[in-house]
Order: C-alpha cells, then structure tokens, then sequence
C-alpha cells in the first residue's frame, strides 16, 4: 500500500507544493521502518530532496512530518545493523510484542516472494520453535533474529530477505529452498542441510556452518568466496556423510 501511495503522490507532484513535500515526507518516514523497502526509502528520499528545493521554513515542516510519521508508524523502534553490498545497513524494527497470541507460528504468505511483501510485520524473533515445519511454505521477509528453529522443516519454502541474526538451525533441512538475500550472521546451522537451494546474495558471516551438507547448492561467486572464508566450514553431514566444505565448492 505504501509503495502505491507512493508512485501517486510521485506523478501528481509537478511543481513545488506543499502538500507534496509533506506527504513525501510522511512516506519516506514509513518507509523507514519497513526492512524490506530499501528500493523505496531511497526512492522517497530522492523525491522528497527535489520537493524541498524550496525555503528554510517548508523544509523545517516536511522534516516535522517526517519525524512525525516515522512515530505515528513505527510505534518506538529498536536498530539492528546488518550489512549489504553497499555497506552497513541500519534497520529499524519495533519492539517484541510478546503479548500477541499465536505470534510464533509458522505463516505463509500469499502475496508472492520477490520483495518479500507483506501485509504486516511477520516476527519471529526469539521464537521457540524447533522442529517446526514451514516445508513449502512462504516465510519471505520474517524476522527470525535470536530464535530457535532446530530440526525444521524449510523444504521447498521461499525465505527471501529473512533476517535471523543469532538464530538456532541446527539440525534444519533447507532442501530446494530459496533462501536468497537472507541475514544470517552469527546464527548456527550445524548439521543443516542446504542440498539444492538457493542462496544467492545470503550472508553467512560469524555463522557456525560445521557439519553443515551445500551439496548442490547455487551461490554466486562473491557469495562462495566469503563463505569459504568461514572457518568453521568443516566436518561431514551426520545424515548424508557429505563432507561440508567440499559440498560448498571450497
């Protein structure tokens, strides 16, 4: 929704209005809070530098409404820096709702894996839910950073854009799974299976991948240099015998 409202308010801003700059404002700071929209925040930032070429006081207000709306639509936020190709990241998530009935389970999403959309925010973090299964399923864009997910099932599930730094996967089976632009450092996977999966642009830094099976797995070539600089890349698979960093192409 934010990404269409946006796109609107874009084509009708044509010449230096003010309800144009506030409501730039206003997306750029919901966008903020939204770890999968990077396109978009940087998009509203743009269009919101050009809106602003105008004076001191009006660019004063839009940065009031900015402020306003990163608070109105966040609701207090906790950061979490995480890296990218382009250099550190600082996302921006809200508390743990702890409270909320049903939070750690395991839903798929029906609005298509790409840009890991969402109608709302999916939070797994801290989650204790080993041996779950999420086999088949879309869990693209979940927030699964310090969780417990030992011995699930993510066969054939889409987890794009997950973010589980410091999260338990020992033991999980990853099996033709599309697990691309995922953030994953410092998290566990000892004795994971990634047998033909997809783990394009996925970090693995300070992850524990001993005794971890990448047999036939696909990762770019800047993707396998840095992960066969993991040192605890070693050991065999308990299951498949395949030995871990040889399956990793190193």
């Amino acid at each position: 929704r934010t990404i269409t409202c946006f796109a609107r308010v874009t084509m009708a801003c044509t010449s230096k209005k003010l309800a144009c700059c506030t409501l730039l404002a206003a997306l750029a700071g919901r966008a903020e809070g939204m770890h999968t929209a990077s396109a978009l925040r940087a998009s509203a930032r743009r269009a919101l530098a050009v809106q602003m070429r105008t004076p001191l006081d009006l660019r004063q207000l839009a940065a009031g409404v900015l402020l306003f709306s990163a608070v109105q639509f966040g609701g207090g936020v906790q950061s979490a820096n995480a890296d990218s190709n382009d250099g550190a990241v600082n996302y921006k998530f809200p508390p743990i709702d702890s409270k909320k009935v049903g939070r750690c389970k395991f839903v798929s999403s029906a609005m298509g894996q790409a840009n890991a959309a969402r109608d709302s925010l999916y939070d797994l973090r801290e989650c204790q839910m080993d041996q779950g299964n999420a086999q088949g399923f879309d869990i693209s864009g979940a927030l699964m950073a310090s969780g417990s997910f030992k011995g699930a099932d993510f066969k054939t599930a889409q987890l794009s854009k997950v973010y589980g730094p410091g999260a338990n996967f020992d033991g999980a089976d990853f099996t033709d799974a599309v697990v691309d632009r995922a953030f994953f450092k410092g998290a566990s996977f000892k004795g994971t299976k990634f047998v033909n999966a997809v783990l394009t642009s996925t970090s693995f830094e300070d992850a524990n991948l001993q005794d971890t099976d990448f047999t036939g797995s696909y990762l770019g070539m800047f993707d396998s240099k840095k992960l066969c600089k993991n040192p605890t890349l070693t050991g065999t698979h308990p299951t498949t015998g395949a030995d871990t960093k040889e399956s990793a192409g190193c």
